[in-house]
């Protein structure tokens, strides 16, 4: 377990963490926006395979419903141990 260690490979930044949360809340509202493009995006594939911007519109989706995790692993990184 790393706790706030003085070395430059720290992992654990709690200030970080509790600074980045309301914009990890703001990420999880458009994850779910995400997850709600993908599943319509999902079913228009299935309905016409051979539209290329529904691809274009699920890979976005899914960016979106990564961005959570993304938010906090960059706002973390910023932040010194």
């Amino acid at each position: 377990m790393c706790c706030c260690c003085c070395d430059d490979d720290c992992k654990c930044r709690p200030l970080g963490f509790l600074l980045g949360l309301p914009f990890a809340l703001l990420s999880v509202l458009l994850s779910v926006i995400g997850v709600l493009i993908w599943i319509v995006g999902l079913v228009l594939s299935c309905v016409c395979p051979c539209c290329f911007c529904v691809t274009i519109i699920v890979e976005f989706a899914l960016g979106l419903i990564k961005a959570p995790f993304l938010v906090m692993k960059w706002f973390t990184s910023k932040i010194p141990c």
